[in-house]
């Protein structure tokens, strides 16, 4: 019998934003939601599970929106073998990484690293083309 293969290609249809800074991950969504007037709360951490049997469960605070969502990730985190682990290891620079996604377009990403970057707590914030990233897999969390 004649096997067929289904190939999919995922979307990205969001923003990201790369955010170095030594703070916690609470402190760091405090920041965001006083900076921002917004309210991201803790969600459950995601599980990612690798091809190399590797687990790795990563912190995140989600907000959701009428038209999309905006999601804070830490990047780093141990690894089921309690070796530190990167969310994307292409940019182990980066403390956290924040996914804006709004149909609507009335957030503007413009908007959030200008606001974010006069923080004294964030050292960086830099605009991150999702299309350039190879683990850009990793951000999908649907």
């Amino acid at each position: 019998m004649k096997k067929a293969k289904l190939f999919i290609e995922p979307t990205f249809d969001f923003e990201l934003l790369g955010l170095v800074s030594p703070v916690k991950d609470y402190k760091m969504a405090w920041l965001i939601n006083q900076e921002m007037d917004l309210k991201l709360a803790k969600a459950k951490d995601l599980e990612l599970e690798f091809i190399s049997n590797a687990r790795m469960e990563i912190s995140q605070y989600f907000l959701s929106l009428p038209h999309g969502f905006i999601q804070l990730l830490k990047n780093k985190a141990l690894n089921s073998s309690q070796q530190l682990a990167y969310l994307i290891p292409e940019l182990k620079n980066m403390d956290y990484f924040l996914l804006v996604q709004d149909q609507t377009e009335q957030t503007s990403i413009h908007t959030f690293v200008d606001h974010l970057s006069k923080n004294p707590h964030i050292q960086s914030v830099v605009r991150i083309d999702v299309s350039k990233l190879k683990s850009k897999e990793n951000l999908l969390t649907y």
